[in-house]
């Protein structure tokens, strides 16, 4: 019978065998009481079953307010295992069964949902992405190189003809990629409308003049009707890149998006703190992505090599890494999404990332890096452009930057991060 596995750190004060017995009860067939219809033959169909259980340590005191509570806290890392035929291939259904009701127990005291393995049918009853890194840079022509890309700052507060002004002084300034602020959606001081048709008239009149396709990643998150209206108007006007804030809509809103449209989606984890930040409770990156990419995100957001945020920079490569690998067994699907560094970054991070990733198919979004340059958001681009060049050709930056005067500024002005 084909199984979905899910993986948790889980720390309870009644055993790790019985916790996992009740988590596996209310996450399948079980409830707080027996029940007469839940028989031997139905549970042998039905019912979730733990498949592996490993203590790893053990405290006196609850990681978090515990209703039930005991002498020792044991921990582990608990498996737990469901038929695909009482769950079925939907994302939400996944997400209800694998991240439902089982934050909840009494019985646990600490649950972090760590990894899933799921079967090949999720790939062939879900969309996947629909254009991943090579889509991405055919619909630029062909781009060579990692996309260098800011976001439009600040947040909020230009009007759509303060946008435009912006995004034509990035495009002339030699950018690849441009997006919204997860925060400027459609707010009445910056309609929707009104913003892509004014920065799609920039953009579409540099390919014209340049040859070159600018990558604008409009923020169309919102209820799913007007998104699709929103995927409409940006095909009317040639913009080809939809962001999505990939909580704010869920996974069927991430769905209605992909099945709706033609365009890429840039997929903005706004919000993923909530989920990563305790050790003790939440969902992992790892799992997390799965979904998304099977939903259709083309671009996932991976945070930053030495960012601004709490993330380690080993917990961002494992991130960006993770975007590339099989969403389920089977490995001969090709769902790879771009992974999108941002977060605090200059000309610095470039190389570390690049040597994360293997090879140039990413997104570096800087925004202060680029836009503080104190020769100006150009001089920002070039310097990015060269410290890409010195990764690829395994240059340091020391050499490059007697090619490249705007780089050497940038090794001057933008403080080493400590980290990458």
């Amino acid at each position: 019978m084909t199984r979905i596995f899910a993986t948790y750190d889980i720390e309870t004060p009644v055993g790790l065998a019985h916790a996992a017995d009740v988590l596996a009860g209310e996450q399948s067939t079980g409830t707080f009481v027996k029940l007469a219809s839940e028989t031997d033959e139905l549970r042998a169909r039905s019912a979730a079953r733990v498949e592996n259980i490993r203590t790893t340590s053990s405290s006196n005191a609850p990681s978090l307010p515990s209703r039930k509570t005991g002498n020792t806290y044991e921990r582990g890392l608990v498996t737990v295992s469901w038929p695909l035929n009482t769950v079925g291939t939907s994302l939400p259904t996944l997400m209800s069964t694998i991240a439902g009701n089982l934050f909840e127990l009494a019985e646990i005291s600490a649950i972090r949902l760590t990894a899933v393995q799921l079967p090949k049918e999720f790939g062939r009853d879900n969309p996947g992405p629909q254009f991943g890194a090579e889509g991405t840079r055919a619909f630029m022509g062909g781009h060579t190189g990692p996309l260098i890309g800011t976001i439009i700052k600040p947040s909020v507060g230009l009007r759509p003809s303060e946008t435009a002004e912006l995004v034509k002084a990035l495009v002339d300034a030699g950018i690849d990629f441009i997006k919204d602020d997860e925060l400027q959606a459609n707010g009445p001081d910056c309609p929707f409308g009104e913003r892509l048709s004014a920065v799609m008239r920039v953009i579409n009149d540099h390919a014209e003049k340049s040859g070159k396709r600018v990558i604008y990643a409009a923020n169309i998150t919102d209820e799913i009707d007007q998104m699709w209206r929103n995927l409409d108007l940006m095909q009317s006007v040639g913009a080809f890149c939809a962001m999505v804030c990939l909580q704010s809509v869920g996974l069927s809103g991430v769905r209605a998006v992909r099945n709706h449209s033609e365009a890429l989606i840039h997929g903005h984890r706004a919000g993923w703190g909530l989920l990563s930040r305790s050790p003790d409770i939440g969902v992992s990156f790892d799992v997390m992505q799965k979904l998304w990419r099977l939903a259709g995100a083309d671009h996932l957001h991976v945070n930053g090599l030495g960012n601004k945020f709490t993330e380690s920079d080993e917990v961002v490569a494992e991130s960006a890494r993770s975007v590339r690998r099989p969403t389920t067994s089977d490995h001969s699907l090709n769902d790879a999404a771009m992974p999108v560094f941002s977060s605090g970054q200059t000309i610095w991070q470039i190389a570390p990332s690049r040597k994360v990733v293997g090879n140039d198919d990413f997104i570096f979004c800087a925004g202060g890096g680029i836009m503080s340059h104190p020769g100006g958001p150009g001089q920002g681009v070039t310097a990015l452009r060269a410290a890409a060049e010195a990764a690829r050709d395994g240059v340091s930056l020391d050499e490059m930057t007697r090619q490249s005067p705007a780089l050497q500024i940038a090794t001057q002005f933008f403080k080493r991060p400590s980290s990458p």
